[in-house]
């Protein structure tokens, strides 16, 4: 049994928005496939709109303030990313794209993600194959084959998803569970397993 690290991030405007509500429903579903491989796991939800101002500042001065580096530093660091975001114009948000805009490159090579968007229609959920997709295989991350798109028509009144929402959810989620487990599970090191010998510190003074 391995424990996993799933990263989750939200690009919505609103509080509470679908962009959220889809994002946690993928978590669900693919923590659920993780459990089912016999895998722990360990969510962490991060929504873009609390670091917009952080985004934006690191993008003009090329530094990131710590709560945004430590975001950055779970996000790249976990074993799975599952990302959402909402459509704008065709194409994802712009402050989806800022955030990863400001990763280091190759932060995300090799990562599996799982993708999804949500729009008023569903005539714009093709911006997950011809501009989400695209910017995770240059990000050289491993993309799950499946995308999943919420238009408006799939959440019912109370904020609930439809039948087929929760489907495509499922199966997209037991995806990127496939790609997680057939991956190392990521260790953060521990400064304090192999220290410094004291010799070599004074040798350094």
């Amino acid at each position: 049994m391995s424990d996993r690290t799933l990263a989750v991030v939200s690009a919505g405007l609103g509080r509470p928005s679908s962009t959220r509500l889809l994002a946690d429903r993928l978590a669900e579903a693919t923590a659920d496939a993780l459990r089912d491989h016999g895998d722990g796991v360990r969510v962490e939800t991060v929504e873009l709109r609390d670091h917009a101002h952080d985004l934006m500042n690191t993008m003009l001065t090329g530094f990131a303030p710590s709560g945004l580096r430590g975001v950055i530093d779970r996000v790249t660091g976990a074993d799975g990313l599952i990302a959402v975001t909402p459509v704008f114009n065709a194409s994802y948000s712009g402050l989806f794209k800022s955030f990863f805009d400001v990763l280091e490159d190759g932060a995300l090579e090799g990562t599996p993600v799982l993708i999804g968007a949500t729009g008023g229609t569903a005539r714009h959920s093709l911006a997950l194959e011809f501009a989400i997709r695209p910017m995770f295989a240059y990000l050289r991350s491993v993309v799950a084959p499946s995308a999943v798109y919420a238009a408006s028509e799939d959440w019912g009144g109370d904020g609930g998803a439809s039948g087929a929402l929760t489907d495509r959810a499922r199966r997209a989620g037991t995806e990127l569970a496939t790609l997680i487990t057939g991956r190392t599970a990521v260790v953060e090191p521990d400064p304090y397993e192999d220290p410094i010998p004291f010799e070599r510190l004074l040798g350094d003074q």
